[in-house]
């Protein structure tokens, strides 16, 4: 039984959205780099890990997981007592934080994503932002950051008074967009852009830019 490894790329947000997790537990882990470049994603040995080839990859023991979301909540009910809850006990507070898990990644991830691979990813390769692709996706984010922040005016957090998975798994594409002119969407909501300086402070979050 080997301990836990974490397959993936440092800059992915998939990846650190594990990293961060770990890192808010407090637990030991071993990085392995996959080379996206060269495809080490698309063969053997990461395929074995994940068949739909792509980052992160996750392995506790004998357990093989893949897909981020389910990486951390794997983590979060594993390691109750370590490092952050990141889990709001009661059944109440729990189909409230499904409830924001879903949002993250069905409504925020698709359209921030969006963004952050036309005004940040592209550029790594060399290639030219699309800026009408960017307005698009940026009067479509405008739309659900007002849902959060009438959320937010609810209490301090998505799900509650505590920090969860909910926020934790926004964090590493915000870290991108903060970088960006779409930093503005967040500003002009004060309370998006309290949770979001927030967030982003935490040392686990300071940890995945390093």
């Amino acid at each position: 039984m080997g301990g836990i490894k974490v397959h993936g790329k440092p800059s992915s947000t998939c990846t650190r959205r594990v990293l961060a997790t770990l890192h808010e537990k407090g637990l030991e882990f071993e990085f392995v780099n996959v080379e996206l470049k060269d495809g080490e994603h698309k063969k053997e040995p990461f395929i074995s890990l994940n068949p739909f080839g792509k980052v992160p990859a996750f392995e506790d023991g004998d357990l093989q997981l893949y897909e981020s979301r389910a990486i951390t909540q794997y983590i979060a009910h594993e390691h109750p007592d370590k490092g952050t809850e990141l889990l709001c006990p009661g059944s109440k507070n729990m189909a409230v934080l499904s409830l924001w898990m879903e949002v993250e990644a069905h409504q925020f991830d698709p359209v921030a994503s969006k963004l952050a691979f036309e005004q940040v990813f592209k550029l790594f390769y060399g290639l030219p932002t699309d800026q009408a692709a960017v307005e698009e996706a940026e009067a479509k984010l405008a739309k659900v950051l007002d849902v959060y922040d009438d959320r937010l005016s609810k209490s301090k957090y998505l799900v509650c008074d505590c920090f969860t998975l909910a926020d934790l798994h926004h964090i590493p594409v915000i870290q991108y967009l903060m970088t960006t002119p779409t930093k503005k969407l967040f500003e002009e909501r004060p309370r998006v852009s309290s949770w979001v300086a927030d967030i982003t402070a935490r040392p686990a979050s300071q940890k995945i830019l390093q």
